[in-house]
């Protein structure tokens, strides 16, 4: 398995508020079903520790675990509702040079991914 470039400890603290807030739907939602960690991780293909871990917010965890998590809230999860409606087309220059560092997103940025996962329908599986 390869190395981590960046220890979760180093990611931007809006980056782990958001984190924690997915961590938090996924809660609400399990509980709200009636569902336990074990049924969920089963689902998952993962341990009941390393669930316990993901609804910590354990930033450490592998993202797809986090995307496979959210598609159990929300069956017909679409990852391209989080992007912007019109992305710039690059340049052949630029697509070849390393990209800009990441810069904090507006301050409802949080808010607004909060609010998207709370506006998702949660049928019971």
């Amino acid at each position: 398995m390869p190395r981590q470039n960046t220890c979760p400890a180093d990611f931007p603290p809006f980056i782990l508020s958001q984190i924690e807030q997915v961590a938090q739907q996924i809660v609400a939602t399990r509980k709200a079903r009636g569902e336990t960690q074990a049924q969920w991780a089963q689902r998952l293909g993962i341990s009941q520790p390393t669930m316990a871990r993901l609804e910590r917010g354990d930033p450490a965890i592998a993202t797809a675990t986090y995307v496979m998590c959210l598609w159990l809230v929300n069956p017909q999860l679409d990852l391209r509702q989080l992007l912007p409606s019109a992305l710039p087309a690059m340049p052949p220059a630029q697509a070849t040079t390393a990209p800009a560092p990441a810069q904090a997103p507006s301050p409802s940025a949080a808010d607004e991914l909060a609010d998207l996962l709370a506006s998702w329908n949660t049928p019971a599986l």
